[in-house]
């Protein structure tokens, strides 16, 4: 029997799946993720990509996952950029990755 929580994002929790459950919003739509994930791993359960670059709109799914790379970058509805890969998710946060975010 598996312990896994099936997701229709690029990751798949298999483990520590009795944590807290935290609600926040990406894109404006309501999610929740559990507590101690960090914002990438919160964004890739619900999603096969993190955000399209705003070079060439490509899809990304960070690169580094330590914070050095560049990669992660996505911002709160308040404007404010933040790694995904090395911040901690936070109960009632707000994110955009999408360059129109709905209201």
């Amino acid at each position: 029997m598996s312990n896994a929580i099936s997701s229709p994002g690029l990751l798949t929790r298999l483990a520590e799946t009795g944590r807290e459950r935290i609600s926040f919003r990406l894109n404006g739509q309501a999610l929740d993720a559990l507590l101690g994930d960090t914002v990438l791993t919160a964004l890739l359960t619900h999603s096969a990509t993190l955000r399209h670059t705003e070079f060439s709109g490509q899809a990304r799914a960070g690169f580094c996952l330590m914070g050095a790379c560049q990669d992660c970058w996505v911002s709160t509805e308040s404007g404010a950029r933040l790694r995904a890969c090395s911040t901690f998710l936070e109960p009632g946060m707000c994110l955009v990755t999408t360059a129109d975010p709905a209201p």
